[in-house]
């Protein structure tokens, strides 16, 4: 329905020059405003299955009325088939190919016609005024509306395969948190049980005091069994082991490792220098390692500041990487991040990061020393198809704007060639007015040559409007009087080879 009103709306506006210009006010007929009202209709109709039928339909409509192309009735249907053909057109061999017969047909024409070139000139300039440029404007649209979608689609696809990794890495953490747990709340566990055990066998207990201390050995033992089985099956298979007390290790202890193997790491405490304890301390450790351990890989032979600023509520942690000296970084799975994100988030903390205007890596985390009670909910990622996009479309425009002004420019190219070739042709057929002046009655056609500088290149014929040629002669010739108007011209008239009459006609 949509459609359909679309070209209703075209096909009204399309008729009314037809309906303005080529009435009987105006040298028509109303047996030409039918032909056009229908014609434009039948063409509007086969538009959009047919997009270049409509072109030549108006081409062969406007041809006989000018060889100039350009014709007040049909000039808008001209530019609105125009655009439409390369809006709707899949390919463009098509189009150029009738670019190409309209001007060969032109040529045909008007050699045929015996008017000069300058009409086929002007015709040049109508058919890319008219039809090329909105052409180049309609595939242009064409091809920034394709290019659009094919971005949406695009960027969809690209945010939901980051999703997907982004929630892998999620839940590859959450597994790694629960071995961390299972080896802290094991080895507990597994405490408990010794000790409920020595409890069990002592003499200086009552038997019933004995025998819960034996409920309690075995319900640790069944906790510990159960605990295995269930961090068993939320383990990936590919993961490594998880450390086994990796909060109990200090922040000093892992820098000093980190100085031992080679890195250069230098550890500044500010505060209480008391460590949290509990998630958030496990997560301090991670930042602190994930960060140390980029460092090493991404920029190798470079120097790492670790600023710990521990205050009574809150943790904060700075690790800065300069950029590296030696080697070549090595490749990253872009997921490490995404996953120390998550720890962080988890502990109740803040994760940032990013690159420093010295071309190293900044990794900073914000820890509360009591996590938050319940699950903390994950935040979306923010999208980035809607910055990625609007720098897609900036550059449309700008080559939108290209195609706009590059055909402008060579229809200037072609207007400055046009004049170019008319001052020529005018130059070739002017006669200075002394020449004309010293020629004579009676003089042959060979005089007057050696004589004067008589132009080689005479007019094509006499211009429009001039009086008729005197009887009785065999050859009338004219020349340009002026190079900057067509009229007065000089017409020479020559009867067995002699000048018969001469005269200045307007």
């Amino acid at each position: 329905m949509r459609e359909r009103l679309f070209d209703l709306g075209l096909w009204l506006l399309l008729c009314v020059p037809v309906l303005l210009r080529s009435d009987p006010n105006d040298g028509g007929s109303w047996t030409q405003v039918a032909v056009g009202v229908v014609v434009l209709g039948g063409c509007v109709a086969i538009s959009r299955r047919w997009p270049l039928a409509p072109i030549t339909v108006t081409v062969a409509l406007s041809l006989p009325a000018t060889l100039e192309l350009f014709t007040p009735s049909y000039s808008l249907a001209l530019i609105a088939f125009g655009y439409l053909a390369g809006r709707r057109q899949e390919h463009t061999r098509g189009a150029l190919w009738l670019f190409v017969a309209v001007a060969a047909v032109g040529l045909f024409l008007t050699r045929l016609t015996g008017t000069s070139l300058g009409q086929w000139f002007t015709l040049l300039l109508a058919l890319a005024l008219a039809i090329v440029a909105p052409w180049l404007i309609g595939r242009y649209v064409r091809q920034y509306d394709r290019l659009v979608h094919s971005g949406w689609e695009l960027a969809d696809r690209m945010e939901r395969e980051q999703a997907a990794v982004a929630d892998r890495e999620r839940l590859r953490e959450r597994s790694r948190i629960a071995g961390d747990m299972h080896d802290s709340l094991g080895h507990d566990l597994a405490l408990i049980a010794v000790r409920a055990g020595a409890l069990e066998v002592d003499p200086a207990l009552g038997p019933a005091q004995q025998h819960a201390a034996g409920e309690l050995r075995r319900a640790a033992a069944d906790a510990t069994a159960r605990l295995r089985d269930v961090i068993g099956v939320l383990r990936q298979p590919d993961e490594d082991p998880a450390p086994t007390a990796p909060g109990g290790e200090p922040v000093e202890e892992l820098v000093s490792r980190a100085r031992a193997s080679g890195l250069a790491v230098t550890l500044t405490v500010a505060g209480e220098g008391h460590e949290p304890d509990g998630m958030a301390g496990w997560a301090l450790h991670r930042v602190v390692r994930e960060a140390l351990t980029n460092a090493a890989k991404h920029a190798p032979g470079g120097s790492v500041d670790v600023r710990v600023d521990a205050r009574p509520e809150r943790v904060t942690v700075d690790v800065v990487s300069g950029p590296g000296t030696a080697g070549s970084p090595l490749a990253s799975g872009g997921t490490g991040l995404v996953g120390l994100d998550e720890r962080v988030r988890l502990a109740g903390g803040v994760l940032t990061h990013g690159p420093t205007s010295d071309g190293g890596f900044a990794v900073r985390a914000a820890l509360p020393r009591r996590a938050p009670s319940g699950a903390p909910t994950s935040s979306p990622a923010a999208p980035t198809s809607a910055r990625e996009l609007d720098r897609v479309r900036r550059q449309v425009r700008k080559g939108l704007a290209q195609a706009i002004w590059i055909p402008l420019a060579l229809l200037a190219a072609l207007g400055l060639l046009m004049a170019g070739v008319a001052l020529w042709t005018q130059h070739q057929s002017y006669l200075e007015p002394d020449d004309y002046g010293h020629m004579r009655i009676g003089q042959t056609l060979t005089a007057i040559t050696d004589a004067e500088d008589l132009p080689d290149h005479p007019l094509d014929g006499p211009p429009k409007g001039v009086p008729t040629e005197p009887p009785g002669m065999d050859e009338c010739r004219y020349y340009r009087s002026t190079l900057l108007a067509a009229v007065p011209v000089y017409r020479l008239c020559f009867v067995d080879g002699h000048l018969a009459d001469k005269a200045e006609v307007r």
